[in-house]
């Protein structure tokens, strides 16, 4: 022991520390050897496991994407079919039908034979790739499977059946639409499927097969075990995977035994529309070859690290404490806030990497916080912004609303006094004219909030634009008369890709627009070829919109200044669907316009391929109105002044109507009077938790009938509708006016004369 400078310093005699660093060195070593072989191992036994789940799982996934296929394949015959049911059968149309089925027949080549059956299951065209055709044999199908699933539920898939003992056959029906519209009864031969499962590779001497819910073979790469109507129940796997489906197992992925009795990992996936069974298997010793690759090589580098790692412990022992001290007094200094704090290591190894980290990190935490406070300012003003359109938006919201509910007010207080009829009338008038601005207020907020919110989709299709433009010309031409512009439609034999009803909704605002700010000359909407685009144009003499203004009208409740006092002002919410629905459709809108002069508005569409049909669309023959008088009508509603508003005015139309809060008071009151109701109207959200769904259902079952029924609500959450059009019923949004509620009514009560009881 030394004394030096006042402080006390040991000294280690020089054979001592050759002692302990030999020590040291021999227990690091062995301890990097210990933890080596023990983490060898652990990584060898994760790593087979892991690989093994791996393997498992990509033959799950192969079947699931052979399953995928095959419902795919029997989804586009569907598809395909589907056309042939859109319009009802008519006696006159089977020539028309016979070219319909022989181009269907062309392009699904499984089917073998097509049969058209009316809506009462007899047959009236049938033709077949082997037979001749066979025309309004009237031959009764209605009790057989295929036409009662399909009635039932649209669309049937039948058991597989084998034809001369060998080819597998199974019989797919499609319900049109609607009743009349009949039922078409294809049968499909299943050596098609043949091409779907044969391109299935799987390693390299791997297959998929599939089977029926007999357990029977019709789908393998050897098209011979499949035409000898091989049974594959005496397998393993496929016995499994059938008390899976029964319930009995979870396990999809198992070692089993293929048709040549060598060991394979087999995995399977349903195909629930059919009823089938998809299996893919592999061989063993392909199977786990990777991974007795993987754990040999694993085991040769542990072998080759415990020897490197008696050469390099000694090294680490000596290199690792003095870094290793640095980097901990750093941390620490970094941790005690201290961010201008450096650590300086010079190892070329992975310490100083470790270090510099540090240092990355520590110059990153400094500028984070420097830059911290600007970003929550930038947010902050981001959110005021947002919070101030949002504000605006509700005012100017709030104003429109106000104004017709100001002047509803005015003109009931004006019924309350003695009133001349001509005066009553006039009166009556106005109101329906404010209930018809806060309707149109209404729709309007209501077609903003479904563009924001996503729920608006789109169904882009090829029509042909002058079918469009017909319509424009019928909807305004008389307006524009009256008003005393011209109004010309320069008609265009082009076809649009693009959805009917949103491009249609696009041109209405524009052209409404157009006539609404034109005092003189007129208005015309044209179109012009562009490359690969059909530019339509809204050209009117109008007043013209200032520069500055351009982006600002398509803002919501953006009205530009009107001098005349006597035009009804916009809600200023039509340009702002414009610019959505061209946002959703991708259909670029752009202005030019001169102060005093007039305005074109142009869309840009993508241009279809045109077709040789006619674009007339087909005439359809209206439904008569139903008759009104006598109906008896069930009205459900929490709220009493809607009961005594709808009661009131269906009684104006001769109906019989019984009115309650709930089911159960209605139901009540039709025992007493001992009739069947004609129509049940019902709210959708009621008192008690309750809803329409569940009412109408709850009075279909005690009444033991099928009342036709529709709901209205005052809910504009797209949920409701969805929930509505899934169990088959429409969906009215409040407010509903008497035209809307007519038309309703009729087309329900029309409806009900097809609703089985």
């Amino acid at each position: 022991m030394r004394l030096g400078s006042g402080v006390f310093r040991w000294v280690w005699p020089r054979s001592m520390r050759g002692r302990l660093f030999r020590k040291y060195a021999a227990a690091t070593a062995a301890v990097v050897c210990l933890a080596l072989v023990i983490n060898g191992l652990i990584d060898i036994w994760f790593s087979y496991n892991e690989q093994r789940a791996l393997l498992v799982r990509i033959q799950h996934e192969q079947a699931n994407f052979a399953a995928a296929n095959i419902g795919q394949y029997f989804h586009e015959i569907e598809s395909q079919m589907a056309w042939i049911t859109s319009l009802p059968w008519r006696a006159n149309d089977s020539e028309q039908w016979r070219l319909d089925a022989v181009r269907l027949m062309r392009q699904a080549p499984a089917i073998t034979e097509l049969t058209q059956l009316d809506s009462n299951g007899r047959e009236q065209f049938r033709t077949s790739r082997q037979n001749k055709d066979v025309i309004a044999s009237g031959e009764n199908y209605s009790s057989d499977p295929a036409f009662v699933g399909a009635i039932s539920h649209r669309s049937y898939y039948g058991p597989v059946y084998y034809v001369a003992g060998s080819a597998p056959y199974m019989t797919l029906a499609l319900a049109g639409v609607r009743r009349e519209n009949g039922v078409v009864v294809a049968q499909v031969n299943l050596k098609f499927i043949w091409d779907v499962v044969s391109r299935i590779k799987v390693g390299h001497r791997g297959l998929a097969y599939v089977v029926d819910d007999q357990l029977r073979l019709i789908a393998h790469p050897d098209i011979s075990l499949v035409l000898r109507n091989t049974n594959l129940s005496h397998l393993p796997q496929v016995r499994a995977a059938q008390l899976d489906l029964q319930g009995g197992d979870t396990t999809r992925s198992r070692t089993a035994v293929d048709l040549r009795n060598r060991p394979v990992l087999s995995a399977y996936a349903d195909v629930p529309a059919l009823n089938w069974l998809v299996f893919v298997d592999l061989p063993l010793d392909e199977a786990y070859a990777p991974i007795y690759v993987s754990m040999s090589r694993s085991g040769a580098l542990l072998l080759g690290a415990l020897g490197l790692s008696l050469v390099v412990g000694v090294l680490l022992a000596r290199r690792m404490i003095v870094p290793i001290r640095a980097l901990h007094e750093g941390a620490a200094r970094i941790a005690g806030g201290d961010l201008t704090q450096r650590i300086s290591i010079v190892t070329h190894d992975e310490l100083q990497e470790l270090g510099e980290q540090f240092n990355n990190m520590a110059a990153r935490l400094e500028d984070s916080y420097a830059t911290l406070e600007r970003k929550v300012e930038q947010r902050t003003r981001e959110l005021e912004v947002a919070n101030d359109a949002k504000s605006r938006f509700l005012a100017a919201a709030s104003h429109d609303l106000r104004q017709p509910l100001h002047a509803l007010g005015l003109f009931v207080g004006q019924l309350r006094g003695r009133l001349h009829a001509k005066e009553r009338e006039r009166i009556v008038d106005r109101i329906e004219a404010s209930i018809s601005a806060m309707s149109e207020l209404f729709h309007a907020l209501l077609d903003i909030s479904k563009l924001d919110a996503g729920a608006t989709n789109k169904n882009i299709t090829e029509f042909p634009v002058a079918r469009l433009l017909s319509r424009l010309e019928t909807t305004f031409g008389e307006a524009a008369r009256e008003k005393g512009l011209s109004f010309k439609v320069a008609s265009s034999g082009a076809w649009v890709q693009s959805d009917f009803i949103l491009l249609e909704q696009i041109l209405l605002n524009l052209t409404s627009n157009a006539i609404r700010y034109t005092r003189h000359g007129g208005v015309i909407v044209g179109c012009r070829r562009r490359n690969d685009l059909l530019r339509i144009v809204v050209l009117d003499s109008g007043c013209g919109i200032p520069h500055d203004q351009h982006d600002k009208i398509f803002s919501e409740f953006y009205r530009l200044a009107e001098p005349e006092a006597d035009r009804p002002m916009g809600l200023g919410l039509g340009l702002a669907i414009v610019d959505r629905l061209s946002r959703l459709l991708d259909h670029p809108i752009s202005l030019k316009s001169v102060v005093g002069k007039g305005s074109v508005f142009s869309v840009e569409v993508p241009l279809g391929q045109e077709q040789h049909a006619s674009s007339e669309e087909p005439a359809v023959t209206p439904d008569k109105p139903a008759p009104v008088l006598g109906k008896l009508v069930v009205v459900i509603d929490d709220d009493p002044l809607v009961l005594e508003g709808m009661g009131g005015i269906l009684r104006s139309w001769g109906c019989t109507v019984i009115t309650a809060e709930n089911d159960r008071k209605a139901l009540s009151q039709l025992r007493q009077v001992d009739l069947l109701p004609d129509l049940i109207v019902t709210d959708y959200h009621l008192s008690e938790g309750a809803n329409g769904l569940s009412v109408v259902e709850n009075l279909r079952v005690a009444l033991a009938a099928q009342i036709p029924a529709f709901l209205i609500s005052g809910d504009t959450d797209q949920t409701a509708l969805h929930e509505a059009e899934a169990k088959g019923f429409h969906l009215l949004h409040k407010p509903v006016g008497p035209v809307a509620l007519r038309a309703m009514f009729n087309y329900a009560v029309q409806q009900g004369a097809h609703l089985s009881v």
